[in-house]
C-alpha cells in the first residue's frame, strides 16, 4: 500500500539509501536536510525535498504544515538526522555537548511531538527512530554521542508505552558499522578539541584504528542493509520493536549483554591500543 513518509538527514548515508528504496516501492517521500542540493538525485526520483534544520521549529512548520496540507497525515515518520560529537568529556564545551542533544533527541522529539496528532486522530502510524547499537554500548571519547543515543532508546520504549493504545508504532533501528560519513566529520573536531592535550595518546590510537579498520575488507556494510531493515518495520503489520543490522551490530549487542562491564570494558580499550 503507498505511504506519505517523511525521513530526516536524508541528504546522505542512511537517510539516502532509504528514501532511494522507498521511491522504488512506489511510496510518497518527503526528504528533508540542512543541504538541500545533495538531495536533488532524490528529487530526480520522484522525492519531495525540503531544505530543514531540525533544530529550528519554524523549519519544522513549515514541513509539517506542507505535508498535512497535501495528505491530511502523515503514514511513517523516519527519525534519522543526526550526528557525532567525539572528545573527552573533559575537554569537550558544554555549548557542543548541548548542540549535539538538540539534534539528535530534541529536534527529534519536536518533529514527532508535531505529527503525533495526525496519527492518533487516524489511530495508524509508525515511528521510526534511528538509534545506533551505539545506543547499548560505549567507545572512549563519544560520551555525548553515546548519551543521546541512549535517551533515545530510553525515550522511544515509553513513547511505544504511550501510543500503543492509538494503533501507533514505534520502531527503533540500531545500525553498527555502516559507510556513511560518519567517520569523515569525526577526526577534525575531536583532535582540535582533545587531541593535544592530556588524552592525546588515546585520541591518536582510536584514530589510528578506525583508519586501520577502514581499509580492511568488509569494515562496514553499505546503507542499503539499513534501508532494507526500515522497509521491512514500514511493511509489516506488526514490527519488532527494535531491528539491529550492520557489520559487528551482533558481535557488540551479544558482547554487552553476556560480558561484566569491566569485561567489556577491556574489549572495547583493546581495540585501541
Amino acid at each position: 500500500m503507498k505511504k506519505t513518509i517523511l525521513i530526516t538527514g536524508a541528504s546522505s548515508g542512511i537517510g539516502k539509501a532509504t528514501a532511494a528504496k522507498l521511491l522504488d516501492a512506489g511510496h510518497t517521500v518527503y526528504v528533508v536536510a540542512r543541504r538541500l542540493d545533495k538531495m536533488k538525485d532524490l528529487e530526480d526520483k520522484g522525492a519531495i525535498a525540503f531544505k530543514m534544520d531540525i533544530t529550528q521549529e519554524a523549519d519544522i512548520d513549515a514541513v509539517v504544515d506542507h505535508i498535512i496540507s497535501k495528505h491530511g497525515a502523515l503514514d511513517v515518520l523516519v527519525n534519522n538526522a543526526g550526528y557525532a560529537v567525539y572528545g573527552t568529556v573533559e575537554e569537550t564545551p558544554i555549548a557542543d555537548a548541548k548542540s549535539q542533544f538538540e539534534v539528535n533527541m530534541f529536534g527529534l522529539a519536536q518533529l514527532t511531538q508535531k505529527i503525533l496528532p495526525y496519527m492518533r486522530e487516524r489511530k495508524a502510524g509508525k515511528i521510526i527512530n534511528i538509534s545506533s547499537v551505539g545506543g547499548k554500548v560505549y567507545t572512549p571519547l563519544g560520551a555525548w554521542y553515546h548519551a543521546t543515543k541512549h535517551a533515545l532508546e530510553g525515550w522511544s520504549d515509553c513513547l511505544r508505552l504511550e501510543l500503543e493504545q492509538f494503533g501507533i508504532d514505534v520502531v527503533i533501528i540500531e545500525p553498527g558499522a555502516i559507510n556513511t560519513e560518519f567517520n569523515d566529520v569525526l577526526y577534525a573536531p575531536m583532535i582540535q578539541r582533545s587531541g593535544k592535550g592530556p588524552y592525546k595518546k588515546m585520541v591518536d590510537a582510536l584514530i589510528s584504528a578506525i583508519k586501520n579498520s577502514s581499509q580492511k575488507k568488509d569494515a562496514s556494510s553499505p546503507p542499503e542493509v539499513i534501508a532494507d531493515v526500515i522497509n521491512k518495520s514500514i511493511v509489516s503489520d506488526k514490527p519488532k520493536t527494535r531491528y539491529s543490522a550492520g557489520k559487528f551490530s551482533n558481535m557488540l549487542l551479544t558482547a554487552r549483554k553476556w560480558l561484566s562491564d569491566r569485561a567489556f570494558d577491556k574489549l572495547i580499550m583493546s581495540t585501541i591500543k
